[in-house]
């Protein structure tokens, strides 16, 4: 499965698992390439954005494009909160855990761009760092 699909199905795991972390009603997905976020609330102002990992809990995940999140930042925006989706197997079974990480310092954010010899040549992109740092919940647990 590529990385597109991966999110995809990790997008809609999360609406399906955990309800909105401010009101406890449930998740929507926003529009495919909606920018920034990818779920909102379907009754309150809440919106984040969803990573999904194929791997135990880590510090350092997979942003996205960083032309969009540096406008953001430089227009003087909060970078929106973040659900990650991890996931793996331990001894034959399943685990899954999803994290919550209502705020991510701009100093969380690492931009960087891609080779010359990438499929998306030097496209700028970042990643999340030092995640675990951060004050997070957990919202699901497998």
């Amino acid at each position: 499965m590529n990385n597109k699909k991966i999110g995809d199905h990790g997008e809609k795991e999360v609406i399906k698992l955990v309800k909105c972390p401010n009101c406890g009603k449930e998740l929507m997905l926003l529009p495919t390439n909606y920018p920034l976020y990818d779920v909102q609330c379907t009754a309150c102002q809440f919106r984040a954005q969803i990573k999904t990992n194929n791997s135990k809990p880590k510090s350092e995940v997979q942003g996205a494009g960083w032309e969009i999140m540096n406008k953001v930042l430089k227009a003087g925006i909060l970078p929106p909160p973040l659900i990650v989706n991890f996931k793996w197997k331990e001894n034959n079974k399943d685990k899954q855990m999803i994290y919550f990480f209502p705020f991510v310092p701009k100093n969380h954010l690492v931009n960087y761009q891609l080779s010359t010899t990438a499929r998306r040549a030097n496209y700028k992109m970042f990643r999340y760092s030092k995640l675990l740092d951060l004050p997070h919940e957990i919202l699901y647990k497998k």
